[in-house]
């Protein structure tokens, strides 16, 4: 009997796996639907009266709620409520968004009262991007407090097990998503008459899928809180009950927090909004149609969902976390700049291809060793509240970020300055890395052990 209660759902591989599957799912039609609008740039500027500008505010529209605060409340919401609770939350709020936002894309929207009340305050950003934006806004709080409810989730499903491993194959499924849609968008569009509208009706389909995926997970986390109180150990309702606000000062008095946040918000700022542009990069560089150039950079996840899982078992049984970082910083660096310099001179599909697959490394490197990192800076019990300052930080910089590429892109007509600014932040994630790895090495941390313990 008391070996019974010793053995919870998750130390069951299956089960474990089981629910890393289901909750990936949720985030793998999040990323579609987040990038679903990059391949289509040129086609919604052209049916909607859309310049680079407005793309720009779009794409920065996703992370504005997050950005006024409302990441810092998903965290508390997180450690107050759960991991379930909030997922819910979070799916559903991605459904709503997606609602919204294929309302203002909508034919049938233009020609209504309230789009024309739209288009008549701030009249350099059409109806359609206003409404499509705050859609977009809804769908950003959803999607972003998942990212970090599911950081937690597998978390507590794979604490002391192949966590790192768990994590890594997490991302590789979502990214999968970004490859997913810069094929399957543009065929969309052109299957129903270069319709900008059938992508996003279909993607948010899919997010009311993912909705259910997650429901699934509810149950089966039900269940192991219920043996983890069989078992006497702390279960997540204890934790919660330990939470205090005054708790959230450990937070910003940790150095290596602010290291890690740092890092996080340079990375991904030279990736998320590159993301947004590189379709369209591609297309106007090396003179091919959307379709090609989005087929191009589908490529980018390619490679990221391969390495990230190994990456993360290599983390998992070896160590080595911030050198990783270090690593994918100046490779992301290099790319950036090829981009800058290399394919102008050399517009070759082959060359484009190699530096996006090759980015796609970076992008391995540095998530799989970013996020399983911060459990070992921070305590368990505000674990969540983390994740979502770092998100919250990051977002500052991902919803900047579009709104100065898009800017100086329009002002410089090219994309050789926009290139070079991703690769500036590269350059000082680096030297952050850098500087991470000495401090790891002072206070022992052990972002270089591994996370299995033996």
């Amino acid at each position: 009997m008391t070996k019974a209660i010793q053995l919870k759902l998750n130390d069951s591989i299956v089960a474990r796996w089981t629910a890393l599957i289901l909750i990936a799912l949720m985030m793998f039609f999040a990323y579609m639907f987040v990038d679903m609008m990059s391949p289509l740039k040129s086609l919604i500027e052209t049916q909607r009266g859309w310049d680079s500008t407005t793309f720009g505010t779009y794409a920065a529209s996703e992370y504005f709620l997050n950005v006024c605060g409302f990441l810092i409340l998903a965290g508390i919401i997180l450690d107050k409520m759960g991991i379930r609770f909030t997922g819910l939350l979070s799916a559903s709020l991605m459904v709503i968004g997606a609602g919204i936002k294929y309302i203002g894309i909508s034919e049938g929207f233009q020609t209504t009262e309230f789009c024309q009340w739209l288009n008549s305050w701030w009249p350099a950003l059409p109806g359609s991007a206003k409404m499509a934006s705050l859609g977009f806004m809804v769908f950003g709080c959803g999607c972003e407090m998942a990212g970090t409810t599911v950081s937690k989730a597998i978390a507590k499903w794979f604490k002391g097990k192949e966590m790192a491993l768990a994590m890594g194959l997490e991302m590789a499924i979502a990214r999968l998503g970004v490859f997913a849609v810069m094929w399957l968008a543009p065929l969309w569009a052109k299957w129903f008459d270069q319709s900008i509208v059938a992508p996003i009706a279909f993607c948010s389909a899919l997010l009311c899928v993912g909705l259910l995926c997650f429901s699934v997970f509810v149950v089966m986390d039900l269940k192991l809180d219920k043996q983890l109180k069989a078992a006497g150990e702390l279960s997540e309702e204890a934790s919660e009950e330990e939470f205090k606000f005054s708790d959230l000062g450990k937070i910003f008095a940790n150095k290596m927090f602010w290291l890690v946040a740092l890092m996080c918000v340079l990375y991904y700022s030279a990736i998320f909004p590159f993301q947004r542009y590189a379709p369209n990069f591609l297309e106007v560089t090396l003179g091919v149609d959307l379709e090609t150039a989005s087929r191009l950079f589908s490529c980018f996840p390619v490679l990221a969902m391969i390495l990230t899982p190994v990456l993360g078992a290599l983390l998992d049984f070896k160590g080595k976390g911030a050198t990783m970082l270090m690593l994918g910083a100046l490779i992301m660096i290099a790319c950036h700049l090829s981009f800058a310099f290399v394919l102008p001179l050399f517009p070759y599909k082959w060359l484009a291809l190699l530096i996006v697959v090759v980015l796609g490394v970076s992008f391995s490197l540095v998530p799989a060793a970013l996020w399983p990192s911060v459990p070992k800076i921070i305590d368990e019990k505000i674990l969540g509240s983390a994740y979502c300052v770092i998100f919250w930080i990051q977002n500052i910089g991902l919803c900047l970020v579009p709104l100065l590429i898009g800017a100086v892109l329009e002002a410089t007509g090219g994309y050789t300055v926009p290139m070079m600014i991703f690769a500036s932040f590269g350059v000082v994630a680096f030297i952050i890395g850098f500087y991470l790895k000495l401090e790891d090495k002072r206070k022992g941390y052990g972002l270089e052990l591994p996370n299995v313990k033996k």
